[in-house]
């Protein structure tokens, strides 16, 4: 009962600092938007202060830390389709810790969050509204373009969250993108996040230690003569492995080619 009490009142308390921490943050945001869309058409200075905003509350909540493994794995200025698991909603926070520069795939429903969802908009991050054939062309059209103008590009082929280790079967569209740009493809594990937050509500069940690992790239070259299926269906098995036993010796990319 005591317990309970303290999880909801800390929950309480985190909730009104994203909104305080919200409303001093937005209106830089756009000073920012308004001061560099001009010369930065790539909006790269926006999704940078994005990273810091969003990164400010996993390194301030007592309850949660985050550790980062493989960052010199991405390459400064390379376009990449990265793809990670999904465990719940911290990993978008868990992601921005990167502060690297991509463009979001995400549920439309996150873009009419007050303030947040007003600098995703800043941001031009990609809205998909899954299941919907017309939301599904719009994001590969606006997707491609964008690799094309070297962003890359942040999905989570789950689609859904899975709320723990066990992971969801992968969705084509991110491998479908990789081949027709020929981007290679970044993956990551992520995990811990899913003690972070419970699946369903708002009750912070405790302390999480969150890691974000990169692994190694998967070139263009290696997915030439397979079809998005399969690249999809590989690729979730790289990450599944170094899911199941983070200990091991990641899976490598001469491991991809032999499968």
């Amino acid at each position: 009962m005591i317990r309970s009490f303290i999880n909801a009142s800390i929950a309480f308390v985190f909730i009104c600092f994203v909104f305080l921490t919200s409303i001093l943050f937005f209106p830089i945001a756009l000073i920012i938007w308004f001061v560099t869309i001009f010369f930065d058409k790539r909006l790269r200075w926006l999704h940078q202060f994005t990273c810091f905003w969003a990164s400010l509350y996993l390194w301030v909540f007592p309850l949660w830390s985050i550790t980062v493994h493989g960052r010199e794995k991405i390459e400064k200025d390379k376009t990449y389709v990265m793809v990670s698991n999904h465990q719940s909603l911290v990993d978008i926070l868990a992601a921005f810790t990167l502060f690297t520069h991509f463009k979001w795939v995400s549920n439309p429903d996150l873009f009419n969050i007050p303030l947040i969802g007003w600098n995703m908009r800043l941001n031009r991050y990609i809205r998909l509204e899954r299941g919907k054939n017309r939301s599904i062309k719009k994001m590969y059209k606006s997707c491609e373009k964008n690799l094309k103008r070297g962003n890359s590009i942040f999905l989570f082929p789950e689609g859904m969250r899975s709320g723990g280790d066990k992971m969801k079967p992968f969705r084509e569209g991110a491998f479908v993108l990789a081949k027709r740009r020929e981007v290679p493809i970044l993956p990551m594990v992520i995990s811990g996040s899913s003690s972070a937050l419970p699946e369903k509500g708002w009750i912070f069940p405790g302390k999480a230690n969150i890691d974000i690992t990169i692994l190694d790239e998967i070139s263009p070259d290696s997915f030439q003569d397979i079809t998005s299926k399969n690249l999809a269906l590989r690729t979730r098995d790289i990450i599944r492995a170094e899911l199941n036993n983070k200990n091991s010796t990641p899976v490598t990319q001469k491991q991809f080619h032999n499968k």
